[in-house]
């Protein structure tokens, strides 16, 4: 059974070599105005140079990829908003830092919630997701992302946003725009319900 299998394995190896250099030659990737014998002998060449050989080209090739190339946004290739991992928190600060952030702002806003006494205005917190809905004002949502060591935001005002901790100012900053999450939230929050709320 073994050598049954070894002998269909390379009958179908060699007629996966025979078809590369044809599937190679109508590559996307060559350019238009070669002709077919330029192309094939363009495969031929880059099948030599590689050393690996024509299916091994074929399977490195791009231009045969399922997937579509992605273009990144300004502030998702590297940059500003880059992670720089030499200076990420250790695991159990973070867990400190994060926590201690997403429990004062429970406290705080459920005092900001008795004061207010305005419908729809709930806050709840479960399994590190701290959700807190303004009835048709929309509802916020503050979760931890620790193989990130951030904050996540989910806001009805700016969108989603991610903060990183910075220890020259203590607090948790997104880095794209610079803004401060307890700042953030206060502003907004005072905005939707028309009382300024204190977080910080």
């Amino acid at each position: 059974m073994a050598s049954r299998k070894l002998v269909l394995g390379l009958t179908a190896a060699r007629r996966l070599r025979s078809r590369a250099p044809v599937l190679v030659s109508s590559s996307p990737l060559l350019e238009a105005s070669t002709s077919t014998s330029d192309a094939t002998a363009a495969a031929a060449a880059a099948t030599r140079c590689s050393g690996l050989g024509p299916w091994g080209l074929f399977l490195s090739s791009r231009a045969l990829s399922s997937t579509r190339p992605v273009s990144l946004s300004s502030g998702d290739g590297p940059g500003s908003s880059a992670v720089n991992h030499r200076s990420i928190l250790p695991e159990d600060e973070y867990h400190k830092l994060a926590d201690e952030t997403i429990h004062d702002l429970l406290e705080k806003l459920e005092e900001y919630g008795d004061s207010l006494q305005m419908d729809g205005f709930d806050i709840d917190y479960g399994n590190q997701v701290l959700t807190l809905r303004l009835g048709e004002l929309g509802t916020y949502v503050v979760n931890k992302q620790a193989p990130n060591r951030q904050i996540w935001l989910s806001s009805p005002v700016s969108g989603p946003s991610r903060f990183d901790w910075d220890a020259s100012t203590n607090c948790w900053i997104y880095r794209r725009t610079g803004a401060n999450l307890v700042e953030l939230l206060e502003k907004e929050i005072g905005e939707l319900c028309g009382t300024p709320v204190e977080l910080s």
